[in-house]
């Protein structure tokens, strides 16, 4: 085993290319020989490990370019073989100087920057007791860095910063979020209660919250995020995600929010069906939130007056409907994040799609009575208003009665209602995701009539004829499927062109009902031919921003100010100032930040629809090749079937020739193989024998010589005991003695309490008889005051005559009792004291 002075100072020697230095592969085969002789003691491997730290710190000082790609490659190539020893401190303390520099490299090779992110991700995943605080950091560090170090496209002077920056600057700004990102989500893949909690803390700040949205939004994208699926539908995040949907006033964060939900609902229903069902009246309650959003006016466009955000926020409460959240939510409100752009309201199409398609009764149900439902359901409103003042139920309505209409009748209607689609399984119970998404996208008119042109070819059939494409730099040619009969021809559909667009001038004037029929046509999945430009396009972003933000004015008057803006040049922006570049800025990072979850929702969308699609084809293929295997399969039956025929015939005649050869072979087998068994048999008896008999000599010895020792010791044990016997055998008879005059002893003791009580019974009634004589002599006196005759003295002296005797009879009686029982009491002390001594002596023999 290298020691660790000696394997850096290989490493040394390969950073800088010495002569003598070993190759990288020879180097690497060092580590590798350094781990595997490394001691399996935890402890050990601590102490191993700070001292190669120690040592790679002091190279880092001395010897180490970090501009270098080579140096950084060796080096992250070293410290992944050296994973199985170190501890995450190590890891954690070469972030800086090592990994950090290498997730921002362009140039980094493929393996190396794969080397770095496994070291962070092993970091992350050693929680031992020691080092648990200090990854819990490292895992919180990250995240931040993602949240406030990387390139932030929602952040307004990150966008100008980035304007400024050179080509190879933004790569290594462009390389570094990604591979953060990267990080995150495949750390999130491997310890998902610790990722989720930490995105739940940070998801707290207002500010960070649409960057993790679309942090989450990248995560689901993830080809392992189904097996995270149970940890997430039960964890506290959800709960934040809805109150995020319930309480925030950002129609950019709901929007990503909204379209996030979608895509948990599939995997939830899959995977989390129990969690999904209790957490169905929320749902509902989320989808009417949104249903209910009041859309944001635009900021005014006049560089001339000063935009009042804080006035603007006023205007906008006062127009829509305020909710106060509850005090015990304890939830930071975000209001805005583009403040200077038109906010229009969140769509809600996908979200009542895919809730309808899993609990079509309970969502007609919850569209009919909102308030009703939710409260039947006890869902405690996160309002200080209860959900008949939180909800503008006309508005729920008449949104959902367009929904309906623009949705085809769920069959599950007709079979069950909304207690039922509760209590029973569902009928999506062994559906996998793709089905459910697909299945769900086809509920709604619009991918319906898509599907149901594809199943009858109608999408083979020409377009109409109808004049060429005017001449222009750009046109789009769309399917209008609501034009007039009129208008259509019977050749096929109608084709409706949008008016051409003039790129010559520098200038583009596009007017709203073109933008609104482009955007129309781009998401009804309908035909659509698009015709590239000539020449690429030369306005920039301020003059397309000026054009979006004045959807007021009419075509004519768009193209007007455009001409007057050409004319005069450069100037006009020089007089709307910062306000209007801040304007542009926020309306470009919205619309980016739209498209963006869009089509993140667009291919997570088609990569459902890819999965079911194979699912069916592959049911169709086999559907087709079915009966032609099976001819193909009976064809073969029936060839099989002469050929083993034909192999049966020749093979009982084998038989039956080679049969007379064997039976005289096996008469002579046989008789050579009974007298060997006969032979083999007595052998194994015999040696049977021999073995039982030594066995049995043995046992027998052993047997004597148990009982020998048995023996011994049973005469040595009866010899003490007997000893022991005529030893005690005087203290045991005294022993009985004393017993029995203790107990004679306790009756006497029992007789003496007994007169004892007696006595003071009697000393009681004579107390009693001389208060009831000093009452008599009360008597007496009051009497002889009353009658001083004759009569009161005949009574004077019986009564002194009377306490004459009575005193002499107590004397008498208290005396004679009094003496007897002091006597016996005496006698009964002094043998008690005699016994207790005896028995102490026995106990002390």
């Amino acid at each position: 085993m290298p020691t660790t002075a000696a394997l850096v100072r290989s490493l040394s020697s390969v950073l800088d290319k010495a002569p003598d230095a070993p190759s990288l592969p020879e180097l690497l085969r060092l580590v590798d020989e350094y781990v595997a002789e490394a001691p399996q003691a935890i402890e050990a491997r601590e102490v191993l490990a700070k001292q190669l730290e120690d040592e790679v710190v002091s190279l880092h000082i001395v010897a180490i370019d970090y501009s270098s790609v080579y140096q950084l490659e060796v080096l992250l190539a070293f410290q992944y073989h050296l994973i199985p020893i170190l501890p995450p401190t190590a890891i954690i303390s070469w972030f800086e100087p090592v990994l950090r520099p290498a997730l921002r490299e362009p140039h980094l090779p493929t393996a190396s920057l794969n080397h770095a992110k496994e070291l962070i991700i092993s970091a992350l995943q050693k929680t031992h007791e020691p080092h648990l605080a200090r990854v819990g950091d490292f895992r919180r560090r990250l995240l931040e860095l993602y949240l406030l170090d990387a390139y932030n496209e929602l952040s307004g002077p990150d966008v100008l910063e980035w304007a400024s920056l050179s080509q190879d600057e933004r790569e290594r700004r462009t390389r570094w979020k990604a591979n953060l990102q990267d990080i995150l989500i495949a750390y999130a893949v491997e310890e998902q209660e610790a990722f989720f909690t930490e995105v739940d803390q940070q998801f707290q700040v207002p500010t960070q919250r649409l960057q993790l949205l679309m942090l989450l939004n990248e995560f689901t994208s993830s080809t392992r995020f189904a097996s995270t699926v149970p940890v997430l539908a039960s964890h506290k995040l959800m709960k934040s995600l809805a109150n995020c949907l319930f309480l925030d006033n950002s129609s950019t964060v709901a929007t990503s929010a909204v379209l996030l939900i979608v895509k948990f609902l599939p995997y939830f229903a899959v995977h989390a069906r129990a969690v999904l069902q209790a957490q169905l009246p929320k749902l509902c309650a989320i989808m009417a939130r949104i249903m209910c959003w009041k859309e944001r006016p635009p900021a005014p466009n006049n560089p001339l007056a000063p935009h009042d955000e804080d006035f603007e926020r006023e205007l906008y409460n006062e127009s829509s409907r305020t909710l106060h959240p509850r005090e015990d939510i304890n939830w930071k409100r975000l209001q805005m994040v583009f403040t200077a752009e038109h906010s229009p309201p969140p769509t809600s199409r996908q979200y009542f799609s895919i809730l309808y398609y899993l609990y079509p009764s309970n969502v007609i149900k919850f569209i009919r009575t909102p308030a009703l439902y939710l409260q039947e359901n006890e869902l405690k409103s996160p309002y200080v208003e209860d959900w008949n003042e939180a909800f503008d139920i006309h508005e729920i309505k008449r949104k959902s009665e367009n929904f309906v209409r623009e949705h085809i009748c769920h069959p599950f209607l007709i079979w069950s209602n909304a207690d039922q689609e509760l209590s029973q399984p569902p009928f999506w119970d062994k559906y996998d995701v793709g089905r459910i998404v697909s299945e769900a996208t086809m509920l709604d008119i619009r991918y319906l009539a898509v599907g149901l042109r594809e199943r009858y070819n109608l999408e083979g059939r020409e377009p109409a004829p109808g004049g060429s494409v005017p001449s222009s730099n750009v046109s789009v040619s769309m399917t209008d499927r609501d034009a007039p009969q009129t208008q259509q021809d019977s050749g096929g559909d109608p084709v409706r062109f949008i008016r051409p667009i003039d790129l010559s001038s520098g200038k583009v004037v596009i007017s709203l009902q073109d933008m609104i029929e482009a955007s129309v046509a781009l998401k009804s999945n309908i035909d659509l031919e698009i015709i590239k430009p000539v020449s690429p396009p030369k306005s920039g972003f301020l003059s397309r921003s000026a054009t979006e933000s004045a959807p007021a004015e009419s075509p004519v008057e768009q193209e007007g100010s455009s001409g007057n803006n050409e004319g005069e040049g450069g100037s006009s922006g020089d007089k709307e100032g910062p306000s209007h570049v801040a304007q542009a800025i926020s309306g470009l990072q919205r619309e980016v930040l739209l498209l963006r979850n869009e089509l993140n929702f667009e291919l997570w969308h088609s990569r459902e629809n890819s999965k079911h699609i194979g699912r069916l084809y592959k049911d169709r293929i086999l559907m087709r090749t079915a009966e032609s295997e099976r001819q193909g399969l009976y064809n073969k039956l029936r060839r099989y079937r002469a050929q083993v025929v034909a192999l049966e015939t020749d093979l009982r005649e084998v038989k039956e020739t080679s049969a007379n050869a064997k039976n005289g072979y096996a008469d002579w087998a046989k008789e050579l193989q009974g007298r060997l068994k006969e032979l083999r048999e007595e052998k194994k008896r015999m040696s049977a024998d021999l073995s039982n008999a030594q066995a049995a000599e043995n046992d027998l010895k052993a047997l004597f010589e148990a009982q020998g020792k048995r023996l011994a010791d049973a005469l040595q044990e009866n010899f003490i005991l007997q000893t022991e016997k005529k030893e005690h055998m005087p203290k045991v008879e005294r022993l009985g003695e004393y017993e029995q005059q203790i107990e004679e002893l306790t009756k006497m003791r029992q007789i003496w309490e007994d007169d004892s009580r007696k006595f003071t019974e009697q000393r009681e009634e004579l107390d009693r008889l001389h208060k009831e004589n000093e009452a008599l002599g009360a008597r007496v006196e009051e009497l002889e005051r009353a009658h001083e005759g004759d009569e009161a003295r005949d009574y004077r002296r019986q009564i002194q005559s009377l306490e004459l005797r009575l005193a002499q009879m107590e004397n008498i009686e208290v005396g004679a009792s009094e003496q007897k029982l002091a006597d016996e009491n005496a006698v009964l002390k002094t043998e008690i004291e005699e016994l207790q001594s005896i028995v102490a002596t026995l106990k002390e023999e």
